[in-house]
């Protein structure tokens, strides 16, 4: 498990912590994690220098945390300019939060084996939003000029899974 070397983000994760440990259904869970995560998006010091490096082919996943018992990790993405995700769902709820830049999601629905649009979301710097499966099938990407970083709490040991994505959806887009 990576060591966190950030005081900030140590202090991140125990508000994750008692957020996931009050229990309730995902949704609940979800919403109380979101309210935890809003207060750190504007911590400068929350992610230490080496957790905010990009990869110049793909966005870069730096892995923070992992709780011991599973049941949350703490993930910070790092998107240069045009870097996007596959279209896909979860495996768990998902909490997402802007911490530099800007990310633009755009949702989907499954229907007669195409892939409808619903909505495009863009989510600034110091928000953070969260999504429960199953109907969380989306894309995310980074459509500014700048490097964009989030933080992704997922209700999963994404040591051990690798990724959060359940499903990849290699459809046909459109109405």
């Amino acid at each position: 498990m990576p060591r966190l070397l950030s005081p900030a983000a140590a202090l991140l994760v125990g508000g994750i912590r008692t957020a996931v440990t009050a229990g309730g259904d995902d949704e609940a869970v979800a919403a109380r994690v979101t309210r935890a995560l809003t207060g750190h998006l504007t911590d400068p010091l929350l992610l230490d220098p080496e957790h905010r490096e990009p990869d110049p082919n793909a966005y870069r996943q730096h892995l923070l945390h992992v709780e011991p018992d599973g049941s949350f990790s703490v993930v910070a993405l790092v998107w240069l300019p045009g870097q996007e995700t596959c279209i896909h769902d979860h495996v768990s709820w998902c909490v997402v939060g802007t911490y530099v830049g800007e990310e633009q999601e755009t949702t989907y629905r499954l229907a007669r084996g195409r892939l409808i649009p619903l909505r495009l979301n863009r989510t600034p710097q110091g928000v953070a939003s969260y999504l429960v499966p199953p109907g969380d099938i989306h894309k995310v990407c980074n459509n500014s000029s700048s490097v964009a970083i989030s933080i992704h709490v997922y209700g999963a040991d994404i040591g051990l899974l690798g990724s959060s994505i359940r499903r990849r959806y290699d459809l046909p887009v459109g109405r």
